[in-house]
């Protein structure tokens, strides 16, 4: 038989959980921006582990078997838990004490940032797409696409499962494009520069939503600061 927890002052559990001092929660508090359960909280208001807490319509993260890494995926690891053949995963190359999962997927070919989890509530958020959340690739394409097929990328292109939604697109040196999409097809970003008639030579992914690290060199991976967790769920959050 298990004990259950006694209601604690939302100002405790806020201060514990790393968003702000107690004084500091009381005043977040009195300015309208937590609530539990939907509910606007109020100074003296109590809450138990069932309970959902908001700070801004984004979630509190109150349990600490959660884990989120970022890491630097190289080309020829797949963005799986499991290769049936016995290729390197993504998940080979984070800390193995608690089972986490790749948050969508870059293609085996292609590099740059994925998040891995065990957090189910920001998985759905990052791959749903009705949140829409940014990604931002790089891509070494063949030859030197034109205004007009730049303009294409940006309108959106048609590929085989429909047309596209517009890109943000620019090119900061010859053969090179900066693309940031809000959607999450098989191997999207490849599909629509063939459809320009530029194939993808490298292909990327800089940022995932707020989150980008420059100084994450292939095959490294950090664990997501609690403020970069929260700035996830907020790109999730409209």
């Amino acid at each position: 038989m298990t004990v259950e927890e006694s209601p604690e002052r939302l100002q405790k559990v806020l201060a514990r959980s790393g968003v702000a001092s107690r004084r500091a929660s009381e005043d977040l508090i009195g300015a309208g921006r937590v609530t539990i359960n939907g509910h606007l909280a109020t100074l003296g208001d109590k809450v138990g582990a069932e309970d959902r807490i908001d700070l801004d319509g984004v979630p509190i993260l109150r349990d600490p078997t959660l884990r989120h890494y970022l890491l630097h995926k190289p080309r020829n690891v797949v963005s799986t838990a499991k290769d049936p053949e016995g290729r390197p995963t993504v998940v080979d190359l984070v800390p193995s004490e608690s089972r986490v999962f790749p948050v969508g997927r870059l293609d085996t070919d292609s590099e740059g940032l994925i998040v891995l989890t065990n957090d189910g509530d920001l998985t759905h958020r990052l791959t749903h797409p009705s949140f829409g959340v940014p990604k931002e690739y790089l891509a070494h394409v063949e030859g030197s696409p034109t205004r007009l097929a730049l303009r294409r990328l940006r309108e959106g292109v048609e590929l085989d499962d429909g047309p596209t939604a517009p890109a943000e697109v620019s090119m900061p040196q010859e053969s090179l494009l900066k693309l940031v999409i809000h959607e999450g097809r098989n191997r999207q970003v490849r599909r629509m520069c063939a459809a320009i008639g530029h194939p993808v030579i490298r292909l990327v992914r800089v940022r995932i939503g707020p989150i980008s690290d420059k100084d994450l060199a292939a095959g490294a991976w950090r664990t997501l600061t609690m403020e970069e967790v929260r700035s996830l769920y907020a790109a999730a959050t409209n």
